[in-house]
């Protein structure tokens, strides 16, 4: 069972590229949005994270702020 994963990035953020990249080399379905052109989600990744910076990861309710490998595999029980 696949959790929930959503990532708040900007298409030019290289930590966002590798989060993306890192997420489909693990086949881990997800759902981006890119926070420059969206000013909704902009705001709703604020809210979550209380952070400007992208990439923000939310896995099912946990927030990750920036490209952590390990807390990523944490979250997501691989």
């Amino acid at each position: 069972m696949y959790k929930k994963v959503l990532v708040y990035s900007t298409p030019t953020c290289p930590y966002c590229i590798r989060a993306k990249q890192f997420l489909s080399e693990n086949n881990i379905p997800f759902e981006n949005f890119d926070v420059g052109a969206n000013q909704q989600k902009a705001e709703e990744m604020v809210q979550k994270s209380g952070q400007m910076g992208v990439p923000v990861l939310d896995i099912d309710g946990q927030i990750i702020i920036g490209f952590d490998k390990e807390k990523i595999k944490q979250a997501l029980g691989v």
